[in-house]
């Protein structure tokens, strides 16, 4: 079956660069935009790598949209538009705008939708985002999917250059989601919803080495952000995705640390981050899927610059599971039911790992890396604290994990530990610069 168009990494925009480009101010952090805050809806945020079949986050968005009544509109203008496609005439190889809309709506339909359509705003039609007819089809839909690809496309077609205000179609589902809609998105679907300092592309070596830098770079590696963010539904932290699967806990360390940011919401592929009521005094947080969503807590974090590279101590590590939920106001885990602190009798030593962010030169790496080291030490008695280091060096980087008192893991079978609850994580270069 076609995949839809939604890379881990941000493709070059064919005629949308130059644009986007233009609405990237000078570097300034927290950047303020001129949204209201939403109050009454809630965000259903995947990672990306959201199968066909996974019937539990299908389900939550289409019952949050009003179950069998659910009216679902797509968006997909972060794929590239069919202009651009060139398997646009052949239904089997598309990956545009267009076929990922279609292709959106009748999974939509087939977990139980009444409908699904695509709205149809990308790249090949830009004032349609304007369009009062396109704003009648979204006030009649009860829900929303943003689809994947590369957020700085939803960027282009939907908000207005240097002022960065919501088109019409924009402000359509943004009145929506005020009044009790679910705005859903996958990949860069859930990217967009980040207020300010979005994440636009990087790699976690090269952005522990080289700091982050305002912009759209056509260099995948090099660790890029909007100050303006995108549509800020989700405002209490930066959000990054594919994180397990890309090892991109490096980058978005870096990235919020730059920015100051205090917390990130670094979500693995194919689970859920739900928020109801975002953005108000009731904000509540609850994790849905196979996977796992990583919070990254600097609060109390401390970077700096030495001779030989940057450093960062005293950051928090909480992996949250499926059912976990999460008081962003007061900073709080609350472990799903039937989980149990872990207290383990294992004495196995935490394996070695020299590749902890999953580099895209080890042709050896595995995946999930930052994460089986964590869970590894929460699993042992053996050890207190463990490193691992990245694969690159000049410099290398060394992670070293550290269980200190307030530090909990939680088990629905008493020998795993799947929850983790601040874990502490430092970072140091440990070799000089080459």
């Amino acid at each position: 079956m076609r995949v839809p168009h939604g890379p881990g990494r941000p493709a070059v925009l064919a005629g949308a660069v130059s644009l986007v480009l233009a609405l990237t101010p000078a570097p300034t952090a927290h950047a303020e935009t001129h949204h209201d805050p939403v109050q009454h809806g809630s965000l259903v945020l995947v990672g990306g790598g959201l199968k066909d079949d996974n019937t539990e986050v299908y389900g939550e968005i289409i019952r949050r949209a009003g179950g069998d009544k659910a009216r679902i509109g797509v968006l997909t203008a972060a794929s590239v538009p069919e202009s651009q496609d060139p398997d646009a005439a052949d239904p089997d190889k598309c990956s545009n705008s267009a076929c990922n809309g279609d292709y959106y709506a009748s999974l939509f339909k087939k977990h139980g939708a009444a409908d699904a359509q695509w709205i149809p705003v990308d790249l090949d039609h830009v004032a349609n985002a304007d369009s009062d007819s396109v704003v009648a089809q979204v006030n009649s839909m009860t829900g929303f999917f943003f689809g994947g690809g590369d957020q700085a496309r939803y960027i282009a077609t939907l908000l207005h250059g240097d002022a960065h205000t919501d088109s019409k179609v924009l402000a359509a589902i943004r009145a929506k989601l005020s009044q009790g809609a679910v705005v859903a998105g996958s990949s860069a679907g859930a990217q967009i919803a980040s207020g300010p300092d979005m994440v636009s592309g990087g790699d976690s070596y090269e952005a522990l080495r080289d700091g982050s830098t305002p912009g759209y770079f056509e260099d995948p590696t090099r660790l890029g952000y909007f100050p303006h963010g995108g549509f800020g539904f989700l405002r209490s932290g930066l959000i990054d995705t594919h994180t397990g699967t890309n090892g991109r806990e490096g980058r978005a360390l870096r990235l919020a640390a730059d920015t100051g940011h205090e917390r990130v919401y670094a979500l693995d592929e194919n689970t859920a981050l739900v928020v109801d009521d975002p953005g108000t005094s009731r904000e509540a947080i609850t994790v849905l899927g196979p996977g796992g969503i990583a919070v990254l807590d600097l609060r109390e974090a401390r970077a700096r610059t030495i001779q030989a590279g940057w450093a960062l101590s005293d950051a928090r590590y909480t992996y949250l599971t499926d059912g976990d939920r999460y008081d962003a106001r007061h900073w709080l885990t609350r472990p799903a039911r039937g989980k149990r602190i872990l207290i383990s009798g294992a004495h196995t030593p935490v394996p070695a790992n020299a590749d902890v962010f999953y580099s895209v030169n080890n042709p050896n790496g595995t995946p999930y890396s930052f994460r089986t080291t964590a869970r590894a030490l929460a699993s042992t008695r053996a050890q207190y604290t463990a490193t691992a280091s990245t694969y690159e060096a000049g410099p290398r980087f060394t992670i070293a994990f550290a269980k200190r008192p307030g530090f909990a893991a939680w088990s629905s079978d008493g020998i795993a530990a799947q929850t983790l609850i601040d874990m502490r994580i430092a970072v140091a270069p440990t070799d000089p610069v080459q």
